[in-house]
């Protein structure tokens, strides 16, 4: 998407977003021209069609970022998917949400699925909009896609006005490294646009050199129906999919505990996923 296309989905908006710079993604430039953001963008755009109907669309989670954001006027759901986070904020009376992903597809499935929300094109470690646009910027569940997360977290910072609020929500690993090895390892085996899950120590860390005051942080275990989960790759044939069920079933007992791994009819049905919610803060002037 030029500088000139966005102009053109802005006007179907009911305010302006002005991108400062070429935020072309599919097929060609993104901040590095890397081809893992390429194939990443390639690979949410062919399945777009499901995220609309998958896990991410409800939850308690989702309400609490969105509640977060309450009484902003401009809000930027970063990496949206298919636009659950924007629809979200939309509907808790933000008047004025951009959903910006780097696929194409994604961005249109979320404009199409939540009427007054804008989208824009744009690689979430080079946000195409000038500094302190935005009074609260949320990113759920997407970062562990992201090469240089922490590259990502200054963008955000850049983009938010003074007192902006940064609802986060991702995939985290435990401090103990064979359980966060293994969580890593499962979900890459599952899909190859997996970067990594980090400790919430580090995000918090990452936000505190951007600037942010980290004012809360929650922990939850989201419940993964493995079959649902598998199903949502498009890419996968049988016997990867049947490699990940074996990865999960073969774990050692400390992680079968941790994850909370269960069976049904001695095949792997679903784990426990964990996740943290992060409030920060942008300080005032």
């Amino acid at each position: 998407m030029t500088p000139e296309d966005a102009e053109a989905v802005n006007r179907s908006g009911n305010f302006d977003v002005r991108v400062t710079h070429d935020a072309t993604v599919g097929g060609s430039r993104l901040a590095d021209g890397s081809n893992r953001k390429t194939a990443t963008a390639a690979s949410f755009g062919a399945s777009a069609d499901e995220y609309p109907r998958s896990d991410h669309r409800e939850g308690d989670d989702l309400e609490r970022l969105a509640s977060w954001c309450d009484g902003a006027s401009r809000a930027l759901d970063v990496a949206t998917g298919a636009g659950h986070t924007a629809g979200a904020l939309a509907d808790a009376g933000v008047p004025n949400v951009v959903a910006a992903d780097a696929s194409h597809s994604m961005v249109a499935t979320s404009v199409d699925s939540f009427p007054g929300v804008v989208g824009v094109v744009a690689d979430a470690e080079r946000l195409p909009f000038p500094p302190e646009t935005f009074d609260a910027v949320t990113c759920r569940i997407a970062a562990h896609h992201f090469p240089a997360p922490e590259t990502s977290v200054d963008e955000v910072s850049r983009v938010l006005r003074p007192e902006g609020v940064f609802a986060f929500e991702d995939n985290v690993v435990p401090d103990d490294d064979t359980l966060g090895s293994f969580l890593n390892h499962v979900e890459e085996a599952r899909d190859p646009t997996h970067v990594e899950s980090y400790r919430t120590s580090t995000w918090h860390r990452w936000m505190e050199n951007a600037g942010f005051a980290v004012e809360g942080t929650e922990h939850l275990a989201k419940r993964i129906d493995v079959q649902a989960w598998l199903d949502r790759i498009g890419s996968l044939d049988t016997e990867q999919k049947a490699r990940v069920r074996r990865t999960l079933a073969e774990a050692p007992e400390p992680v079968l505990d941790f994850f909370d791994i269960r069976f049904e009819n001695g095949a792997v049905e679903s784990f426990g996923s964990p996740k943290a919610l992060i409030r920060a803060r942008k300080p005032p002037e």
